[in-house]
């Protein structure tokens, strides 16, 4: 006897049957419509990129331990993304002097990392990516800080659901300097401080001081007389963060501890996390990569952006009773057939109500209409009407609300208006 396959997604995924997915189309439909008001503009690419686009800036756990990484029949390395910056990096490099700058661009791909599944992580998940690509300026900083928070909002998020913690690459490279770190020994340094928030502090400091026999923490928490860049650094962070209170994020904090992970980073950086006691935890975060673009043999074009993977970001939702239900996939109408001859009527009928803009589901079994209605009343469709001869010759029908029980008579041309009009 042969052995079955195994019905099981691969560890660390997600099937997404219809009513599971309409939740996450919900949620995209939600981001879409936000970053619509700000003049962001959608796009896409394929998920294999070339190995080498990941290996010479994202973050080296990720590139050695988490990336799906295989060589194509043509021997070629190919990765399956980690994330979408690169990608954006690679796109623009592509087509540097055709686009119009600056760019107001977003994603919502796939990516895959090989990780340990867990609560808010998995091996693949959808991820929004938004980026303001080609200015330099702190208008630019804000404006994605901005988007972020008004993205929580826009799920009906209040600013006590969550805080906006912010540091910056610069000033922490202007402590790494002023303590004596430069080059490996910064970079180095800026990994540990990554998993500072993980790490037991006595293994933190042990770590810390093979490093840096002066902690750049230290200098960064008081600045005078270190070096004059780091206290410019530290005032122009201060300033930004005073300039997101007044504009509308009045939950922006300073944290000096905050780097992000990735090795492209060149200002500011920040990360959202849930205040909620039951999900406490980073959402996302992001930051400026004003470098990236130039890896591909171009001028330098500054980029500041974020990424919002769905798990964490649904997590916070659900935590925060603010989950859309997402059931707009969900047909509003069931069409039963009295017999199997009144499957042609009645899928005619539905063409003129699709027409119209109603969602129709025609049955196309010969159940009974009791069998039909409760087929119905599963699938969570909200109405159905029997449609035979007798609707035809009269041009009337009764349309059984799901829900209650109740039924109503109207004509027929009526039941387009009907359906829109909800239960």
């Amino acid at each position: 006897m042969s052995e079955h396959l195994s019905t099981d997604p691969y560890k660390g995924v997600r099937d997404f049957y219809p009513a599971d997915w309409a939740k996450m189309a919900a949620m995209f439909a939600q981001f879409r419509a936000t970053l619509a008001k700000w003049g962001y503009e959608e796009y896409n690419a394929s998920p294999l990129e070339r190995a080498e686009l990941y290996e010479a800036k994202t973050s080296e756990e990720i590139v050695n331990e988490q990336t799906y990484t295989f060589t194509d029949r043509g021997d070629r390395k190919v990765t399956l993304r980690p994330e979408m910056t690169p990608t954006l990096a690679r796109m623009v490099a592509g087509k540097r002097r055709e686009l119009a700058l600056p760019l107001r661009w977003f994603s919502i791909p796939n990516v895959f990392r090989y990780e340990r599944p867990q609560k808010g992580r998995l091996r693949e998940h959808y991820q929004l990516n938004v980026d303001l690509v080609g200015i330099a300026a702190n208008e630019a900083d804000i404006e994605i800080i901005r988007i972020a928070s008004e993205l929580l909002k826009a799920f009906g998020a209040k600013e006590s659901d969550y805080i906006v913690r912010v540091n910056s690459r610069a000033l922490l490279t202007a402590a790494c300097a002023a303590a004596g770190l430069t080059g490996e020994a910064a970079k180095r340094y800026l990994h540990l401080l990554d998993k500072k928030s993980k790490m037991d502090p006595a293994a933190f400091e042990a770590a810390r001081s093979s490093i840096a026999p002066r902690d750049p923490l230290e200098l960064v928490e008081n600045e005078a007389g270190a070096s004059p860049e780091l206290a410019h650094e530290k005032r122009a962070l201060l300033d930004t963060i005073d300039a997101l209170k007044r504009r509308g994020v009045g939950n922006a904090v300073f944290d000096a501890t905050l780097t992000r992970g990735f090795d492209y980073y060149t200002g500011i950086v920040f990360e959202i996390f849930d205040t909620n006691p039951a999900n406490p935890r980073s959402l996302f975060g992001g930051g400026r990569f004003d470098r990236l673009v130039a890896l591909f043999g171009n001028d330098p074009v500054p980029a500041v952006g974020f990424g919002m993977g769905d798990v964490t970001f649904a997590d916070f939702l659900e935590t925060h009773g603010l989950l859309p239900k997402g059931d707009g996939g969900v047909p509003e109408l069931y069409l039963g057939t009295p017999s199997a001859g009144d499957i042609p009527a009645a899928q005619a009928f539905a063409d003129t109500l699709r027409a119209q803009g109603s969602r129709v589901f025609v049955n196309l079994t010969e159940k009974s209409l009791g069998d039909q209605i409760k087929d119905a009343v599963k699938r969570g469709i909200p109405f159905f009407v029997a449609y035979g001869a007798d609707e035809v010759a009269n041009q009337t029908v009764r349309m059984k609300i799901l829900r209650t029980g109740e039924e109503e008579g109207l004509p027929l041309r009526d039941l387009p208006l009907r359906l829109r009009s909800g239960s």
